[in-house]
């Protein structure tokens, strides 16, 4: 990616368009319908009640609650809890160093270990819904429904300071030079298939995005339910398709063989792939007809011929699918249950899958593989529970050595607080036992006891309209 950039001096003397103003009027209102119709998603009615500060029970370890004989023994604490002033949409992590993107329109670096404040990046436009960071480019996404290139080449390294830290923007797309030879081409570029016209900007709130490093391409999916593909190199919008019938929620890449994933608050999520030397994009395959929206997903690649697909939908479940030698992806009848209400947020380290819920926890899954003719099993470690509000977004990253399993799991709600947890799962011998029915019951009890504090009202409200959703 660095090669593509840096041989490309026009890349950095663009003409920039950050001066000018705000040309979505209507986006609060735009927002506002959004909000009605998918509440569990952006901003919940959460009555208004005063944050306590990080206790001194939080900055303990704590032993899991939920683990047993049958498990390794696993510790967390939360080594850092900030109160912001916004929501916070999005987190990207870069080396050591964590990006939030919030109302506002700076993106704050934050040092991972102790989470110091070192710098921020500051746009022209707030409201950063989607985060991606790719090497030493970051990509952001923001109110005026464009995306920003960030380059952080020699500013990311260790001991980064207030003084060091300054990222250069290279690139806004669409950019001035995008729209002129738009209007000035004697027809429009028009997709294979629909035969539509393909414009240079999203039309919406981009809610998500990926990028595929191998073609050096950035997918960016919106809540005007389209996918755009955007060459780099080129400095272009490649292909734009209708992929869905609501809004697009969350997207992944294969990295391996570039197929790529999209879910939706249609209740589905689809399987796409780049015709071989075509800029357009056919779909594969239709994964999951659901009747709830689904927020979520999370790619996990196993090895170069297995990977396992996971979603979070509205009704607090987790759907995966193993991938096949043929690169089709079966699902069967498996799900993971745990959550409360909907999964918003999805992350996946090796064989652990992390899942942030409106019901204001953070769960940690262990995927196994030991019986493979039995199915791959999944197993919930641990419940983080710290945040007193639906968790927006997650991300981590791990640490592992000889003995012990180490991740940094960084996590931000809408209680308006960026929290940093860290996970350490030490490599003891199982027992040969089964876990019996006794013990089961125990974890079933233990987290309904230990379950967050959330508002009486709100739940209330939440409940009453899963029972009208249901009917």
């Amino acid at each position: 990616m660095d090669r593509q950039f840096s041989g490309r001096k026009s890349l950095s003397c663009l003409l920039d368009d950050d001066n000018i103003e705000d040309q979505s009027p209507s986006f609060h209102h735009l927002s506002q319908l959004q909000n009605r119709r998918l509440s569990c998603y952006t901003h919940f009615p959460l009555d208004a009640s005063p944050l306590h500060p990080l206790s001194l029970d939080e900055s303990l370890w704590t032993r899991t609650s939920i683990s047993s004989s049958s498990h390794p023994s696993l510790l967390y604490c939360c080594i850092s809890s900030l109160r912001h002033d916004g929501d916070l949409y999005s987190i990207a992590v870069s080396g050591d160093i964590v990006m939030t993107g919030s109302t506002s329109r700076r993106v704050h670096a934050w040092q991972s270990g102790d989470c110091h404040a070192i710098g921020y990046l500051q746009a022209s436009s707030g409201e950063v819904r989607a985060m991606v960071a790719q090497g030493n480019m970051l990509f952001t996404s923001h109110k005026d429904h464009k995306i920003r290139v960030w380059s952080m080449r020699s500013h990311t390294c260790n001991n980064s300071t207030n003084n060091n830290f300054k990222p250069r923007k290279v690139t806004t797309l669409p950019n001035t030079n995008h729209f002129k030879n738009f209007v000035l081409r004697p027809s429009a570029p028009q997709n294979r298939f629909t035969c539509k016209p393909i414009t240079p900007q999203h039309k919406d709130i981009i809610s998500c995005m990926a990028y595929y490093h191998i073609e050096g391409i950035l997918y960016t999916g919106s809540f005007d339910k389209t996918v755009k593909a955007w060459k780099l190199n080129e400095r272009k919008c490649i292909d734009s398709f209708i992929a869905h019938s609501d809004n697009i929620n969350d997207m992944v890449i294969n990295q391996q063989n570039g197929y790529l994933f999209t879910c939706s608050s249609d209740g589905t999520v689809k399987m796409w792939l780049r015709i071989y030397g075509e800029n357009s994009h056919a779909l594969i395959k239709v994964l999951s007809f659901h009747a709830y929206p689904i927020y979520a997903l999370a790619l996990s690649n196993q090895n170069q011929s297995s990977s396992f697909l996971y979603s979070g939908s509205f009704d607090g479940c987790i759907n995966f699918w193993e991938q096949e030698v043929s690169c089709q992806y079966n699902q069967g009848k498996r799900v993971l249950q745990g959550h409360q209400f909907a999964v918003l947020c999805l992350v996946a380290i090796e064989n652990f899958v992390i899942s942030g819920s409106e019901d204001a926890t953070i769960r940690i899954w262990r995927r196994s593989l030991e019986d493979r003719k039995a199915g791959c099993a999944h197993e919930c470690l641990t419940v983080l529970e710290g945040h007193r509000g639906p968790v927006r977004c997650l991300s981590a990253f791990s640490q592992k050595d000889k003995f012990v399993v180490s991740f940094l799991v960084f996590s931000a709600s809408l209680d308006q607080t960026f929290k940093v947890w860290r996970v350490k799962l030490l490599q003891e011998m199982k027992s040969s036992s089964g876990e019996g029915e006794d013990d089961k019951e125990r974890k079933k009890s233990v987290e309904i006891e230990n379950g967050p504090v959330l508002s009486p009202s709100w739940v209330k409200r939440k409940l009453q309209s899963r029972s009208v959703n249901s009917v």
